[in-house]
């Protein structure tokens, strides 16, 4: 995969974070080890609900920009069509 979008939180319905990145594992275990300041480290959020693959970065970076622009609760509707209990999803990406 070219780039992945993704989806934090901290629990059900909690706070959300949307983000990019080239190397989903590698990013999701920098978020959940609160290795880089910001605001999933301020907020905890440690939970990947939702990703989504995409053959090049830039086509992930626009999808990211788009979802951003969403209301929550659109973000809400993506989350539970894909993973309607909220499951972390780090061990089904890591292997």
């Amino acid at each position: 995969m070219g780039g992945w979008v993704y989806i934090m939180t901290n629990k059900l319905n909690g706070t959300l974070y949307v983000g990019v990145t080239n190397n989903l594992v590698r990013r999701v275990w920098e978020h959940r080890q609160g290795d880089v300041a910001g605001f999933t480290r301020s907020y905890r959020l440690k939970r990947l609900v939702y990703f989504e693959g995409h053959d090049n970065i830039s086509a992930a970076i626009q999808r990211e920009k788009a979802i951003k622009g969403w209301s929550r609760r659109w973000k809400v509707e993506l989350i539970e069509a894909f993973n309607a209990e909220w499951r972390d999803l780090f061990d089904e990406i890591a292997v």
